[in-house]
């Protein structure tokens, strides 16, 4: 009969003991230990909102290390979609709230503070005088532009699809502004701040409850652009005072004509909330802000409208650019705009004269073109006699 057989167990040699792998302790047992797999993350391409989510922070991950504002804003102006395109110029009833909601603006009637301390003892004159006669205070560098196109494109806001194959889906509100003044100062330094960046003001922004089809405003599908009227490249990269004319269908003699007196003001707040926001803001993401990466200084700029008889005068300050749902949860900054209700030039011509020529729409265009930043604001100096 066959003996039997077995196989001895041998021990590696070189390995720790039993006894020694008993001694170790859990502590050094973490330490020693690495993740063997990579994270589990959701798929580029999968349709879930795990999925849509790593696209957006893969987009916004690009923006951000973008290597020049040219580049960043090819980043976040290079997808298509359905947009609501917004007209300065409009004459749609209380157009002006729907702009503050679109825009998180708050209007302030009246002036800002460093605009309301302006001297009243200077007649228009001596203001005139003192400007041409002191040659530092003069604009050393200026740049005027006349009817250049000003674009701004931003989200604000969320809607869900109605239908096509994105049906059911939540997706953002996006708005194009296309304005084109009829005159626009841009300076190399910004022109100073009227409150501090996180001031509150008691004035509230309207909430609409209804889409922006209600204005009426229309989708279309084009380009999205962010201009200033000049290129990043330039110098004078900051706005001064814009010059809006009302077209005649929105002046004052027509409006009073279809029994629409309360919407003379509405005209020119909806122009200047409107043509303002956009300029402030492309001028911010002219210096690499936008939703993601909000401004750290207010953004200022004036505007001027006017039909060719009655003037009123605009301020603006933009202290946020985080206006998307994501962006604003937690954003308690309102953008800032100060405006007048419209002045009479002047009462009448007749026989090639002017009657009643007021003296303090001009003194405030001045004031409007004084205002410069204030690092070259240089000292008075006093009037000659006889001048």
């Amino acid at each position: 009969m066959a003996a039997a057989r077995y196989w001895r167990l041998a021990v590696r040699g070189g390995g720790p003991s039993t006894r020694a792998a008993a001694s170790v302790t859990p502590a050094a047992a973490a330490e020693t230990a690495v993740a063997r797999y990579p994270p589990i993350v959701a798929s580029m391409t999968a349709d879930s909102k795990a999925a849509r989510l790593r696209r957006v922070q893969r987009w916004q991950a690009s923006a951000h290390a973008a290597p020049s504002v040219d580049a960043k804003l090819r980043i976040l102006t290079k997808m298509q979609f359905q947009k609501y395109v917004v007209y300065p110029q409009t004459p749609a009833l209380h157009a002006d709230r729907w702009y503050q909601a679109f825009t998180k603006t708050a209007f302030v009637p009246g002036w800002p503070a460093p605009a309301a301390a302006a001297p009243t003892a200077l007649d228009v004159a001596s203001t005139s005088n003192q400007f041409y006669l002191n040659d530092e205070g003069k604009f050393c560098c200026l740049f005027i532009d006349y009817m250049r196109p000003v674009h701004f494109y931003w989200l604000r806001g969320e809607e869900v699809i109605q239908a096509g194959h994105r049906k059911g889906r939540i997706d953002a509100l996006r708005y194009q502004i296309n304005d084109r003044p009829h005159s626009q100062l841009r300076i190399p330094k910004q022109l100073p701040e009227f409150v501090p960046l996180d001031c509150s003001v008691p004035e509230e922004i309207p909430v609409m409850k209804c889409k922006p089809d209600k204005v009426p405003l229309f989708k279309r599908q084009y380009e999205n652009t962010i201009f200033t009227g000049s290129k990043t490249a330039d110098p004078c990269c900051y706005g001064h005072t814009q010059f809006h004319v009302l077209p005649h269908k929105l002046q004052r003699e027509k409006l009073l004509q279809r029994n629409c007196a309360e919407q003379i003001e509405v005209v020119n707040r909806a122009n200047a909330i409107a043509s303002l926001f956009a300029w402030t803001g492309a001028q911010a993401m002219y210096q690499g802000f936008w939703s993601e990466a909000d401004v750290t200084r207010p953004f200022v700029s004036q505007a001027v409208i006017t039909d060719g008889k009655y003037f009123s005068f605009f301020c603006y300050q933009l202290n946020t650019l985080a206006l998307t749902v994501q962006a604003d949860q937690n954003n308690p900054r309102k953008n800032l705009c100060w405006g007048t209700e419209s002045k009479p030039l002047y009462e009448a011509v007749e026989d090639d004269g002017v009657k009643g020529f007021n003296d303090e729409v001009l003194l405030q265009i001045v004031h409007f073109l004084l205002n410069k930043p204030k690092e070259e604001q240089p000292p008075l100096r006093e009037i000659p006699q006889g001048m």
